[in-house]
């Protein structure tokens, strides 16, 4: 995972990536921003010391979402399982959080603890990016036992959340540079 930018800036560029899943002049604005163009000033009031993260989780937005068609503004839960499965393994676990929030606030039941399960596993990894130690070791095991023996949209979890289970449980849990295990996908037809 990629270290999180301070909050202003965070949540603009979480606002932008998810932009860019659906909206081609917003994909081609988060290009720009990864390559550089006006990342300081996108970045006020942000440290300048910030504009080398802000690009390089500008450059990870665009190279994981480059090989995603243009989606719906609120895709179906599998599309959204995709998008988060090419978010998370570049590294964008806060934009995970942000993608599949609004998907579990209209879940119910099994479905809900599911998704609140996959949002905890992406938050705790961030969280471990960010040097929270103990606040990652709590979401990545509440994350995975919520998400074991699920299935969501005909994806299988119950892997993921297994291999999660399995780094909490190492001497001093994961280590914050550990690479965490590939997000559940969608099989594709």
């Amino acid at each position: 995972m990629i270290p999180t930018l301070p909050l202003p800036a965070r949540n603009r560029l979480a606002r932008a990536i998810l932009d860019a899943l659906h909206d081609p002049e917003a994909r081609r604005a988060l290009q720009a921003l990864a390559a550089g163009a006006a990342a300081e000033r996108w970045l006020d009031p942000a440290p300048a010391t910030a504009t080398a993260l802000l690009r390089l989780r500008a450059e990870r937005a665009v190279e994981a979402i480059a090989c995603l068609p243009p989606a719906a503004p609120d895709p179906p839960l599998a599309e959204a399982l995709g998008q988060a499965a090419a978010l998370f393994d570049a590294g964008l676990g806060f934009e995970v959080h942000e993608l599949l929030e609004h998907h579990w606030a209209r879940a119910g039941g099994d479905q809900r603890n599911a998704l609140q399960g996959l949002i905890q596993i992406a938050v705790g990894y961030q969280h471990l990016a960010n040097g929270n130690l103990p606040g990652a070791q709590a979401l990545l095991e509440e994350g995975s036992a919520r998400a074991r023996g699920h299935r969501l949209a005909g994806v299988d979890l119950d892997a993921f959340a297994r291999a999660v289970a399995d780094a909490t449980r190492r001497p001093g849990g994961p280590a914050p540079d550990s690479q965490p295990p590939g997000f559940p996908r969608p099989k594709r037809p």
